[in-house]
């Protein structure tokens, strides 16, 4: 008999697991800062875990507004004490998630500074859709330009430049 239903406990083990892990939380000091959506924390057992802002994509290097997004979200949380929500963990072992300096969420605060988009592939929510119609309807920061290209679209054509050189 508990051979038969072995693989539904299996099954059932992996989907307790994985929701365990999303609701993990980090407590611990911003040390680094890679871009407008990626940080660095150090926890207080001396571990660092990079975290990936859930829900937004912000401009990456090369594009306009990376470094003011970079410069705006170290002067948030650089060197202060942040709690992460952990949603997931990605492919490159990054916890996914949401970013809380006392009760504000720095998530939705690069979005309301134009500083980032909304990205509706990972997340659906009206508060950060709210948030993006903010900014661009007062033409903050990246939404002042005419074309702002969105992270997802330049780093597509950024691969199609790379495979069409190694040709």
């Amino acid at each position: 008999m508990f051979k038969k239903h072995l693989p539904y406990l299996i099954i059932i083990f992996f989907l307790t697991c994985q929701h365990a892990i999303a609701q993990q939380k980090i407590f611990g000091k911003v040390v680094r800062i890679s871009d407008g959506d990626t940080i660095t924390i150090l926890d207080s057992l001396n571990q660092q875990h990079r975290v990936r802002l859930h829900g937004i994509d912000s401009p990456e290097k090369g594009q306009d507004y990376f470094q003011v997004a970079k410069e705006y979200i170290g002067q948030l949380c650089f060197q202060r004490e942040v709690e992460v929500s952990i949603l997931k963990y990605d492919h490159y072992k990054r916890a996914i998630g949401k970013v809380y300096i006392d009760s504000t969420e720095v998530n939705v605060s690069m979005l309301k500074a134009g500083l980032a988009w909304h990205f509706l592939q990972f997340d659906k929510s009206e508060e950060y859709a709210q948030a993006e119609e903010e900014a661009r309807l007062n033409k903050r920061n990246l939404w002042s330009l005419k074309t702002a290209q969105a992270p997802w679209e330049f780093r597509k054509i950024k691969r199609q430049q790379q495979k069409l050189k190694a040709k």
